[in-house]
């Protein structure tokens, strides 16, 4: 495999130079982050299982009309996606209590919310991602006033879509992260969803046992996070009961 040049690394993805202008390839790692990076391991898979439920979610999303970065899957490991100018902002969807706002507001984890909630982060790891305003946001020019109506709308519609889609496999939709950017085409610009939707940015509980099937398993120490996502996988249909997803795809060019 040639040698590619390397535009960026997060802690769960590197992006590539792509093949053509206007396109980068998204390898996804297997590792696992939580706190900031301060809790790290590596778990053999993970990225195969995050690439392939990103797939068919931003594969359906754009179907449905809704925006994204999403190209194609190149192998187990890498998909094409469109080059965007990312807007420093996590926008968080909680339909359930649970996480960092259960401990901001002591609302009991598992208690379902009066209506779905939008919330905004400061992508700044140095800050822990502090969780912004609509008025900082625009105070400081991260994001127009245009453009914060247009990432809600993608975050409710998203909402919708991917609550029916879990509820019909017995996976309750807790909350949820994306991430957003501006797809510049020709004289053009319009917002579109980029970065991944996984288990590694949603919360997913079994509907009946409240198990769960998301990166808490890692946060919380309680183990099986492989076997997390591979159910998440298999309930929707992406990978069957016996197929195989250690140790699969290209091997990371540095």
């Amino acid at each position: 495999m040639s040698r590619r040049r390397r535009i960026y690394e997060g802690k769960g993805k590197i992006l590539y130079e792509g093949p053509e202008p206007g396109t980068l390839i998204q390898f996804f790692k297997d590792d696992a982050t939580a706190f900031n990076a301060r809790k790290h391991e590596i778990i053999d898979g993970k990225g195969v299982l995050n690439n392939r439920i990103c797939e068919f979610i931003f594969n359906h999303l754009n179907k449905m009309g809704i925006p994204t970065h999403f190209i194609r899957r190149l192998n187990m490991r890498e998909q094409l996606i469109k080059e965007v100018e990312i807007i420093p902002l996590e926008i968080v969807v909680r339909n359930v209590a649970a996480g960092s706002l259960s401990e901001r507001l002591g609302i009991e984890e598992g208690t379902v919310l009066p209506r779905s909630i939008i919330e905004f982060y400061f992508k700044n790891d140095a800050l822990n991602d502090p969780m912004v305003s609509e008025e900082h946001i625009t105070a400081f020019g991260w994001a127009s006033p245009q453009e914060l109506d247009d990432m809600m709308a993608l975050a409710i519609r998203c909402n919708d879509f991917l609550s029916g889609l879990f509820l019909g496999a017995g996976i309750q939709l807790v909350d949820f992260k994306i991430e957003c950017g501006r797809l510049y085409e020709g004289d053009m610009m319009r917002i579109v969803l980029a970065d991944e939707i996984s288990p590694d940015s949603c919360r997913l509980w079994d509907i009946e046992t409240q198990e769960r099937l998301d990166k808490d398993r890692f946060r919380k120490d309680m183990g099986g996070l492989l076997e997390a996502y591979q159910q998440v996988a298999r309930r929707l249909g992406i990978i069957g009961e016996n197929e195989p997803v250690r140790g699969t795809g290209p091997v990371l060019v540095k």
